[in-house]
Formats: structure tokens, sequence, C-alpha cells
């Protein structure tokens, strides 16, 4: 099992900047990956960035590239997504996703609204 706790969401201005972290715990070492996905009303869930586990790579969203930076504290087994200039077609619940052999985990999502 894998408990994922997502913060730093809120609300900005556009052009304004936030840093979500995303807290793993549990058995960490069986994820594969771990990625931020994000869902705006009315619309499908989709992934944001992601950062492979095996071979480090690292893939964004064409939206967000250039703007958005995934990282993450190996020794404090968290995820971070750094962004910036942010626009108000940001807005959106942002989760945090570890896929986990068979499995995925999701973490509560926390909200991201940015205004014009």
């Amino acid at each position: 099992q894998v408990q994922l706790v997502e913060s730093g969401g809120g609300s900005v201005q556009s052009g304004g900047s936030l840093r979500l972290s995303c807290a793993a715990s549990g058995d960490t070492r069986g994820i594969s990956a771990m990625a931020w996905y994000r869902q705006a009303p009315g619309k499908e869930r989709e992934l944001v960035a992601i950062w492979f586990n095996g071979n480090g790579r690292i893939n964004y969203a064409d939206s967000v590239k250039g703007r958005f930076t995934i990282s993450r504290d190996n020794t404090k087994n968290t995820l971070y997504l750094q962004m910036n200039n942010l626009k108000p077609e940001d807005t959106a619940v942002y989760y945090c996703n570890a896929p986990y052999f068979t499995r995925e985990f999701w973490g509560q999502g926390t909200q991201v609204t940015v205004s014009s």
C-alpha cells in the first residue's frame, strides 16, 4: 500500500506561481513512477507531468512545458510541481499519482485556482 498526500494548492492571479507537494508513504519501493494529473470542471483528468523511476525520464504535457517543473526529494519521498506563469486555464484539482506494480494510487487532490 502507498499513501499520497498533496499540499500547496491555492488561489493566485494570472502570471503567479505555486508549488505543489506530494508526500508518499508506505511501500514506496514498489512505485515505478510518480506523476501529477489535473482535472478541470467538466473535463477529463489529464496528465501534467511524470517522472519515471527506472530511467529518470520526465515528460510534460505540451500545455505546461516551459512553465511547470517536476522534481523530487528522495530523502523525503516527496514529489513537487513548481508552477510558474500560471494561466486561468490551469485552474483544476491537481492529483498526485503513483503506479505500483499492477495498481496505482492517487492522492486526495489539491485545488488550484488562477484568476485573470
